[in-house]
C-alpha cells in the first residue's frame, strides 16, 4: 500500500482513546499515563514494558521505576517523520515475542499517546513474528485501538513489509 492509502485506512477507524487496550492476546498498547500507573499495570498482570519514548521527559520509565517484577526495554524514539525507527523493529519485536512465548506473560507497549511510535513497533512485531502484511497488521490493531503512525514510520513499515514479502524496492 502507498502512504495515502494507509492514511485513508488509518483515518477511517473509530477513534478510541483509552489509556490502554489489548490489541493482541496479552499485548497491550497505551500511553504514558498508563505507563506511570504501576498499580494498574500490576492489576493487568503486565510482566514486560516496552517504552517507545525512552528518555523523553514525558515518559520516565526505566528498570528502577518498575522494579524487579517487570522486565523493561526502552527505545529512545522521537515522534518525527525524520526519525529512523527501523533499527528498533527487530529488537523490539524480539522483546515482545520472547515475553509472549512464555505462559502468562503480558507486554505493555507505550509512548506518549500510544498511537505513533509504540503503534509502529507493535505493527512491526505482528509483521515479523506473525507474518501479517502491513495492511492486515493495521486492521488487526485498529479493531482494538485507534492508531496513526507518522508518515516517516509508515514509509519504514512499508519497506519492512516489502522486505518480509520478498519484494524488491
Amino acid at each position: 500500500p502507498t502512504i495515502p492509502e494507509l492514511e485513508e485506512v488509518l483515518q477511517s477507524a473509530p477513534r478510541s482513546c483509552r489509556h490502554c487496550d489489548e490489541v493482541w492476546p496479552r499485548l497491550y498498547l497505551g500511553d504514558m499515563f498508563m505507563s506511570h500507573n504501576k498499580l494498574g499495570l500490576w492489576q493487568l498482570g503486565v510482566t514486560h514494558v516496552l517504552n517507545a519514548a525512552h528518555g523523553k521527559l514525558c515518559c520516565k520509565g526505566n528498570d528502577d521505576f518498575y522494579g524487579t517484577t517487570v522486565k523493561y526495554y526502552g527505545v529512545p524514539a522521537n515522534d518525527l517523520p525524520a526519525f529512523d525507527l527501523s533499527p528498533f523493529f527487530y529488537p523490539a519485536a524480539e522483546f515482545i515475542h520472547q515475553a509472549l512465548t512464555s505462559d502468562g506473560r503480558k507486554v505493555f507497549v507505550h509512548c506518549a499517546v500510544g498511537v505513533s511510535r509504540s503503534a509502529a513497533l507493535v505493527l512491526a512485531y505482528l509483521m515479523i513474528h506473525h507474518r501479517h502484511s502491513l495492511l492486515s497488521s493495521v486492521r488487526c490493531v485498529q479493531q482494538k485501538r485507534w492508531i496513526f503512525p507518522n508518515r516517516g514510520f509508515l514509509k519504514q513499515l512499508i519497506r519492512l513489509d516489502q522486505k518480509l514479502q520478498g519484494l524488491k524496492e
